[in-house]
């Protein structure tokens, strides 16, 4: 969609910035992700047989990296979720573009949404 990384960031960035406000009385260390750089905070709710995924982070790239997970992974089945790897993180280059703490992080943040998908189902 975007020729430049520069583009591909800023994008990122804005997707971040359209989260839903994240309550403060849900930043404990229960939803806190370890091995992330930032403040990271994931809150899953289990509806209906599918799981939703609040999130927020202190930094904003970082932010926008949890969008792009919550669009991906949120309000879907345990079964699909688990179904869908992470594939388009390559298909966007992300997995080279990424400084290796945020890289870290990131992964940190798709092992406790599969974590979650695993407990559920």
């Amino acid at each position: 969609m975007f020729d430049n990384w520069m583009d591909r960031y800023q994008y990122i960035i804005d997707l971040g910035k359209a989260l839903p406000t994240y309550p403060d009385e849900w930043k404990i260390a229960d939803y806190k992700i370890e091995g992330c750089q930032s403040q990271v905070w994931i809150r899953p709710e289990v509806k209906e047989g599918k799981i939703h995924f609040a999130a927020i982070s202190d930094a904003a790239i970082v932010s926008g990296l949890i969008a792009l997970l919550v669009r991906i992974y949120s309000d879907r089945t345990a079964a699909e979720i688990l179904a869908t790897p992470p594939d388009f993180l390559a298909a966007l280059g992300l997995d080279k573009h990424l400084s290796p703490t945020r890289s870290n992080g990131l992964h940190a943040m798709l092992e406790r949404i599969f974590a979650v998908a695993r407990a559920a189902s």
